[in-house]
């Protein structure tokens, strides 16, 4: 088996499959309505939504590094801001989700193995994730997609109890 099977399976296990750590991002949503996504347990934390437009964001940015080999911000910044009014609105951010990793999954099956050791930019930024592999940025992502699906799975549980 290719590395870059290895590495295309863990992604696939953190979003959408049958992952080690629990549910996997897309298990995580499973019955996240429009209202659950946008209703915070307390005002200091993130949201469902804002959870899926931060990893959308950050799947769209992991799949530009690895076109282009540079390392910035994502284009709809860190923790990106978008209304959620309607049932049509949630459906429509979960649409990005998905697109978002199916471009990832592709851009990540056209790499050959070799290239898994190339570095995205230059110098070490720990924040914007700079100065490593393109094997440590993939699998970034997927511990990523991990620890956001634990948040997830936190706040529907907390949507879903009687305070």
């Amino acid at each position: 088996m290719r590395e870059i099977d290895r590495v295309l399976e863990q992604l696939q296990r953190a979003y959408d499959g049958d992952a080690w750590f629990g549910s996997s991002v897309r298990a995580a949503l499973e019955g996240v309505d429009a209202r659950i996504a946008t209703t915070g347990p307390l005002e200091s934390t993130h949201t469902i939504a804002e959870i899926v437009l931060h990893v959308t964001a950050w799947t769209r940015e992991v799949t530009r590094r690895l076109r282009t080999g540079v390392a910035r911000d994502p284009d709809e910044g860190d923790w990106p801001y978008q209304m959620i009014d309607t049932e049509a609105d949630w459906a429509a951010v979960l649409e990005d989700l998905e697109t978002a990793q199916g471009d990832l999954l592709s851009a990540v099956a056209a790499l050959d193995d070799l290239q898994l050791d190339e570095r995205i930019g230059d110098v070490r930024d720990r924040e914007l994730g700079s100065g490593v592999s393109l094997y440590v940025t993939l699998q970034g992502l997927a511990q990523h997609h991990a620890y956001h699906a634990g948040q997830i799975a936190l706040l529907k549980r907390s949507a879903s109890t009687p305070a």
